[in-house]
């Protein structure tokens, strides 16, 4: 297939919503399970923690035909991690508890917390972006000036933040990165998740003056645990949530797997098929695990360096040598990666540039020595790290 003709098949979207993405399968569970749900959830427990782990390679059958629906589906795995990290999730979101992932950056927290909002109540819209500069207003309201200028404050002027839009509705909110928010912003949470309701002193004297949380109502928040701009949060929010971390993956051919899996979904939205060599995609793993890790998986002991080695950093990279590989005469992929890397090393402090060298000097050679090609070939490449 030419890039002309997978870019004809392209969506008129770059990306699409987890609901969206994968509404079929949110739909055959919730015609496959009809088992008790929790107020306001479109799915089981069982069948949310279904959909985020997958069915395990096996075929899912419907008691009855469905119109719309394959009477038979396998659902994928969308989550490389703990089956148990998962379920723990679904008990707390249940329980109408605050949910609140954390982890190195780069470990499908925000992913995790998308699929988690679109299989408990259809949608993973409702969602705060914390930065620096975000307000008390993006979690509570605010209002429509035009409306507010010619009526005064009333219920019609009132603008809902995603955290009240999910609030009347019964459903989850997202608030990502909230530790990125001031300490004032954040504690915006703290009577919400604790009194379940909102008030508008402006509406003081109405039935509007309070809004209460309906049934299925909680938050999914997400928190970098290496991040410059963290902003501590109190001790008061902090008991409202329950914590789950989110730990890098394990398995190095699960993570191979996923790299390659997003690599080849993102440069066909490109408008290409995905061209780089297994050999290529192994070192690259490889490559990012040990400078994770601070070791390779001989033991051997390497530096870290201070960026984190993320394996969204790497499907990045996966996919820079895709999109090369299809446009551009780039000869072997492998000769890209030592540029790529580095530029990955060099992003939080250039004098990790030294920590990259050393890896070469040190795991490189030495699997070079062993008698890989693939890895002397690589070696062969350290002029290019000048």
């Amino acid at each position: 297939m030419t890039p002309t003709d997978t870019a004809t098949a392209l969506p008129d979207r770059q990306t699409l919503p987890a609901e969206e993405r994968h509404a079929t399968e949110l739909a055959f569970l919730a015609a496959h399970d009809d088992g008790p749900r929790p107020p306001g959830w479109l799915l089981t427990p069982r069948s949310v923690i279904t959909f985020v782990c997958g069915s395990a390679g096996e075929a899912l059958k419907l008691a009855k035909p469905h119109e719309t629906l394959p009477r038979e589906l396998v659902i994928a795995p969308k989550f490389v991690g703990e089956r148990a990290l998962v379920e723990r999730c679904v008990v707390t979101l249940a329980g109408e508890r605050g949910l609140l992932l954390v982890g190195e950056p780069g470990t499908a927290k925000s992913m995790l917390s998308e699929l988690l909002a679109a299989a408990v109540c259809g949608t993973s819209a409702l969602t705060v972006q914390g930065t620096a500069g975000t307000t008390e207003d993006a979690l509570r309201y605010g209002w429509n000036y035009a409306l507010l200028l010619a009526q005064g404050p009333t219920p019609q002027a009132l603008v809902d933040s995603p955290v009240l839009a999910a609030m009347r509705s019964g459903r989850v909110a997202r608030v990502e990165e909230i530790t990125r928010c001031l300490p004032e912003v954040q504690d915006a949470l703290v009577s919400i998740l604790s009194d379940r309701r909102m008030s508008v002193p402006e509406l003081s004297g109405t039935d509007a003056a309070q809004v209460a949380s309906a049934p299925g109502f909680t938050v999914i928040a997400t928190a970098n645990l290496r991040d410059r701009g963290v902003s501590e949060m109190s001790a008061a929010l902090k008991r409202r949530f329950n914590f789950e971390t989110v730990h890098p993956i394990a398995d190095v051919d699960a993570e191979t797997a996923l790299v390659k899996r997003q690599a080849t979904a993102a440069v066909e939205r490109a408008g290409a098929a995905f061209a780089v060599d297994d050999a290529v995609l192994d070192v690259l793993v490889t490559v990012f695990r040990d400078l994770r890790a601070g070791r390779s998986a001989e033991g051997w002991d390497v530096e870290r360096p201070g960026t984190v080695m993320s394996t969204a950093e790497a499907v990045q990279v996966a996919v820079s040598l895709g999109v090369a590989t299809a446009y551009l005469p780039v000869g072997d992929t492998l000769d890209l990666v030592p540029g790529h890397l580095l530029g990955v090393v060099r992003k939080d402090d250039p004098t990790d540039h030294a920590r990259l060298l050393g890896y070469w000097d040190g795991p490189v050679r030495r699997r070079a020595e062993d008698g890989s090609a693939t890895w002397r070939r690589l070696w062969d490449l350290r002029e290019n790290l000048r």
